[in-house]
C-alpha cells in the first residue's frame, strides 16, 4: 500500500480528478468491460479517488452485485507515465 500512496501523493493535489479523467481516455469508463486481477468487470461507474488510491464500481462476470474495485498500481502507473510524456 506505501507504493500507491506513494504514487497517488506524486500526483498534485485536486489532480486526482484529471487522472480519472485519463483514465476514462484509456477505456476506464461506466459500460466497458475490462479485465483485472485475473477476472472480467463490467463497469458500473467511471474512475473516482478513493481512499489511497482510484476505484470503480464494477461486477464480476459471474456475478451480480456491484463491488468497489481498487485500480492496481501498473495501471496507475501508465497514466503517470502519460502525463509525463
Amino acid at each position: 500500500m506505501a507504493n500507491t500512496n506513494a504514487l497517488i501523493n506524486s500526483f498534485d493535489n485536486g489532480n486526482l480528478h484529471e487522472v480519472c479523467d485519463r483514465l476514462k481516455k484509456m477505456g476506464y469508463e461506466e459500460s466497458r468491460r475490462i479485465r483485472i486481477y485475473g477476472e472480467e468487470f463490467e463497469l458500473k461507474s467511471n474512475p473516482f479517488p478513493q481512499g489511497s488510491g482510484i476505484a470503480i464500481h464494477a461486477v464480476a462476470r459471474r456475478e451480480t452485485r456491484t463491488r468497489v474495485v481498487q485500480l492496481p498500481l501498473p495501471v496507475l502507473q501508465m497514466v503517470r507515465q502519460k502525463k509525463a510524456a
